[in-house]
């Protein structure tokens, strides 16, 4: 089955971990294999990955964008997913429990539309709370960035 992408004019989205901009028109693209693709809307970027679902989405995201690095952070991503799974009642339990299988399928952008319902809670509890996100984890979202 083809996938339709519309592009807006200069819109960016990754097609197997290469970046691409569409031109100063609104195209269709049609993709008519499996590959793995992201629209720049949907990518979330580094400072913003400042909760803990917010940093699985954004080590969900870099192993749909890098290909190269998938083995080390499905293992991270999953690792968190557990940990996700015992802090959500059962009827959101449902999106990690997807979000963990549709990774170890390697259907990375499946994932990253089953973490949307959580980080959609995740923003209610904390708004309610009183709570600056981006004050919560700040290295949580990128393994590699050295602490200091």
């Amino acid at each position: 089955m083809a996938l339709n992408l519309t592009l807006k004019p200069f819109e960016r989205l990754v097609v197997n971990g290469c970046m691409m901009r569409n031109g100063g028109r609104k195209s269709t693209v049609t993709v008519e294999n499996r590959a793995d693709i992201i629209r720049e809307t949907d990518l979330l970027k580094p400072e913003a990955a400042a909760t803990p679902v917010k940093a699985v989405y954004y080590l969900i995201q870099s192993a749909l964008i890098y290909p190269e690095k998938r083995e080390d952070l499905a293992k991270a991503v999953q690792k968190r997913l557990a940990e996700l799974a015992t802090v959500f009642s059962a009827d959101l339990r449902f999106h990690v429990f997807s979000a963990a299988n549709n990774v170890s399928r390697m259907e990375y952008y499946t994932a990253l539309r089953d973490l949307r319902p959580l980080i959609a809670r995740e923003a209610e509890v904390l708004g309610a709370a009183g709570l600056d996100p981006t004050q919560l984890v700040p290295e949580a979202a990128d393994p590699e960035r050295k602490r200091a």
